[in-house]
């Protein structure tokens, strides 16, 4: 009796290891550490030294603030809201006085540094204030709740407008995108599980309409599967953006992502991702996803770097394509790496990554109302 007690015990033990060891892996977070190590500054600043500028943007501190709430790191969250809040917000960035934050910040032409461009970036503004209502919530501090009301409500007043015809959409920026009866849009802009949880906060708000307005400029402007980086509304429809064209490239490949992420219980996220088939036949012809391609035509040209593996491994999850996340997960090896085992990740490889990979290795995960699952919750 007492020697199978003792092996019972001596089971116990070795299984309790064995799930702790499981869950230091799964709750140690080695790409976001080299991510914070390498490109977030001691101060809260997000440096892209991939630009002369080495410049930050408010997208990037976006970014960083959601991966430290998926990482539990509050210190880091405020290290980064604090840069924003006296960089790029002019220290008005409070529930009483908020300043939509600049969307570029870095090295000027004098030499100094500092605003480069003060026009807000619509996208960035969604996913600080989205951080933020998440923030709250996770981390019970009714100041982050607050704050994210305020800027959510700046979103609707300054970048959100009816356009004849559909409804609310989201605008670029405050300035600089409606010329006549010309509104140009950026497809990538409007991720449905944010949409999805600023209208779980704010029902009230344009959040649910503009999820659907999203979805049909998904549908209309990716005739072959293929997301544009941007496009237009003119005259009561969706059109090519006369700036930039058809192409799909570098903003674009954040749309796969965003619709990989979605909740499989949200009534949009099926179609969304069925709209979206070209990237998938894609890759399983040639093995990689295209650099560029013409959303009219479907031509491609060249190969898409690591950034688009990191953008494409949620949505070939959604699509169960058991190759395609494999290649996936094959090239985001690379994040974590040690220096010198091959060519630097560049910032935007390196985001994305961190996007696509926590999400397959599910370190979080949004539900069908767009609220953060982060792993840690639970597993840690």
């Amino acid at each position: 009796m007492r020697v199978s007690t003792a092996r019972f015990f001596a089971g116990a033990v070795i299984a309790a290891s064995a799930a702790s060891t499981q869950a230091a892996q799964q709750c140690g977070w080695p790409a976001y550490r080299l991510f914070v190590e390498r490109v977030v500054q001691a101060d809260g600043r997000v440096i892209d030294r991939s630009t002369g500028a080495l410049q930050t943007t408010s997208e990037g501190q976006s970014y960083a603030m959601f991966f430290a709430l998926v990482a539990n790191d509050r210190a880091t969250f405020d290290r980064l809201l604090g840069w924003t809040r006296t960089n790029l917000s002019a220290n008005q960035f409070d529930s009483n006085s908020l300043r939509l934050p600049a969307w570029q910040w870095g090295k000027k032409q004098d030499g100094s540094f500092g605003v480069m461009d003060p026009n807000p970036a619509s996208d960035s503004d969604l996913w600080i204030a989205y951080d933020l209502f998440q923030a709250g919530r996770l981390w019970k501090e009714p100041m982050y709740t607050k704050l994210a009301y305020a800027l959510a409500t700046q979103i609707v007043k300054q970048e959100i407008v009816d356009l004849p015809g559909l409804g609310p959409m989201l605008l670029p920026g405050p300035q600089g995108f409606r010329t006549g009866d010309v509104t140009r849009l950026n497809p990538s802009y409007l991720p449905l599980p944010l949409l999805r949880g600023l209208a779980h906060e704010m029902p009230d708000g344009p959040w649910t309409k503009l999820a659907q307005n999203a979805a049909k400029m998904i549908r209309v402007t990716s005739p072959r599967g293929y997301a544009p980086d941007w496009a237009a509304y003119q005259n009561g429809q969706f059109v090519v953006d006369p700036k930039n064209g058809d192409v799909g490239s570098y903003d674009a490949i954040r749309v796969y992502l965003w619709a990989g992420m979605a909740s499989a219980s949200d009534p949009l996220a099926r179609p969304w991702l069925d709209a979206l088939g070209g990237m998938r036949q894609s890759v399983a012809q040639t093995g990689f996803p295209p650099e560029k391609v013409s959303t009219i035509s479907g031509a491609a040209s060249d190969e898409g770097p690591l950034s688009y593996w990191g953008a494409l491994a949620p949505y070939f999850k959604a699509l169960n394509d058991e190759r395609g996340l494999g290649l996936a997960r094959t090239h985001l090896d690379a994040l974590v790496a040690p220096p010198g085992a091959g060519r630097e990740p560049v910032y935007y490889d390196r985001v994305l990554g961190l996007f696509g990979g926590g999400f397959i290795d599910g370190r979080y995960r949004f539900d069908e109302n767009g609220r953060l699952l982060p792993n840690w919750r639970s597993a840690c």
